[in-house]
């Protein structure tokens, strides 16, 4: 019995070795096998997580009725070619992709900024704080943004730049009704502002100008070409095109700026520029193309800066103002998915205030002020401004605005010059800080 008992653990034990080495054999032949055949054997995990496919499965085969433009190989993003049928091109589009149908007209903004740093001190700190803010206004009104920081076509930089911009935006966005280019340097002021779009229904493109400085006075700066819509149409594409042909790549652009030059008496400068040129379409009526411009001058579709940032801090003591002795709702928090309902009753209460109108006047808040001159990126600003007027003027607009965007997050800037930031009370602005 004692032998016995000693011996039947060795033979359990040689059992266990026996099996086990077996079972080590047969992963090796299976891991040797899976290497060396060139057809493996699949396991769940691997036809689960890598779905190949062959090339024949993967190809993709078109029914030629979904096809579009987009499948024209003679169509090019570039200026250099003219776009025709474009209205017919975009409607069959919209028609394969009925989710962008809507009642409301879509617009899609484009502003931009050049491809390298900024050699001025604060200008690349100033063209992001300008970002955050147009970036924050089309988040609030539901817009899409395009932001460019390249060059699309090498001769035309500078202020000519967003022609061919724009031109690849509405190819880009055939959802989009209007296209909206709004300067690197102008800031957003009014964050419950929403464009008249039923005003402009019978125009093709929407310009902040005044007729009697381009049919009387003649002047080169009758309008700023720095902020305009244009419809995305084939009359834009047609229009920028002739647009186009005064600009750089043109074998007359010298010949333009002599024109120009000649036509416009106070011009300081005699090159072809896109804001002289689009003047002289206007006054001239060559092209037919003045039918179709809207020269808006109602409000500051985009404000002189000059006019303006010395008035924020009294427009926003009027806001408190108004709000402190308005209806409770103007006080009310509420979630920034909301904002626009709420803007909508504070613009309803600026209707009733005495003195609540747009222009300099008045104490409604500017739409966009506009810093023309201040180059805030190379820092070559207009000789009759100071660095210092124009780099702390755009940080009182973008900390003026800054704040009506942080009202919804709690909090306001301690002042328009200062970053640091204040919790806000309860029952603001009623309530003191």
């Amino acid at each position: 019995m004692a032998r016995s008992s000693t011996t039947k653990p060795s033979a359990l034990v040689d059992g266990l070795v026996f099996t086990a080495g077996a079972f080590m054999a047969l992963l090796i032949f299976f891991g040797l096998y899976s290497f060396l055949s060139p057809d493996p054997v699949p396991n769940r995990l691997s036809s689960i997580s890598l779905p190949l496919s062959s090339p024949r499965t993967n190809r993709s085969t078109h029914d030629p009725s979904d096809q579009t433009f987009y499948d024209d190989p003679s169509l090019t993003y570039t200026i250099e070619k003219p776009i025709s049928n474009w209205d017919e091109k975009r409607s069959a589009w919209l028609k394969l992709h009925p989710s962008f149908s809507a009642k409301t007209e879509r617009v899609l903004m484009v502003s931009g900024s050049q491809p390298k740093p900024c050699p001025s001190y604060d200008g690349d700190h100033l063209l992001l704080r300008s970002l955050k803010n147009k970036v924050d206004y089309c988040r609030i009104h539901d817009i899409e943004l395009f932001y460019n920081t390249v060059h699309f076509h090498p001769s035309m930089p500078t202020f000519w730049a967003k022609i061919p911009v724009i031109r690849a935006a509405m190819l880009a966005h055939p959802e989009a009704d209007w296209v909206w280019w709004v300067d690197s340097d102008a800031i957003f002021t009014d964050m419950d502002f929403f464009l008249p779009l039923d005003r402009y229904r019978d125009h093709n493109m929407v310009v902040h100008g005044w007729p009697k400085l381009v049919y009387e006075e003649k002047s080169w700066v009758a309008l700023n070409a720095g902020v305009f819509l244009i419809r995305n149409c084939q009359w834009s594409l047609d229009f920028m095109d002739e647009w186009a042909s005064m600009g750089p790549p043109s074998p007359d652009y010298e010949k333009w700026g002599k024109i120009l030059t000649s036509t416009f008496k106070n011009k300081v400068f005699t090159d072809s520029d896109d804001q002289s040129a689009l003047v002289y379409l206007i006054l001239t009526g060559k092209g037919g193309w003045r039918d179709k411009i809207y020269l808006e001058n109602e409000y500051y579709f985009e404000g002189y800066w000059v006019e303006i940032v010395g008035r924020l801090e009294n427009i926003a003591a009027r806001y408190n103002e108004m709000e402190k002795r308005g209806p409770a709702v103007l006080r009310r928090r509420h979630a920034e998915g909301v904002f626009v309902s709420y803007a909508k009753q504070r613009d309803a209460q600026l209707g009733r205030e005495n003195g609540a109108v747009s222009g300099p006047k008045g104490w409604k808040r500017p739409f966009l002020t506009h810093f023309t001159g201040c180059q805030p990126c190379n820092g070559k600003r207009n000789e009759q401004y100071s660095g210092d007027n124009c780099t702390e003027g755009m940080y009182k607009a973008l900390n003026f605005a800054d704040d009506q965007v942080l009202r919804a997050y709690g909090f306001r800037h301690a002042n328009m010059l200062s970053g640091d930031v204040q919790p806000l009370p309860f029952d603001y602005p009623r309530a003191r800080i």
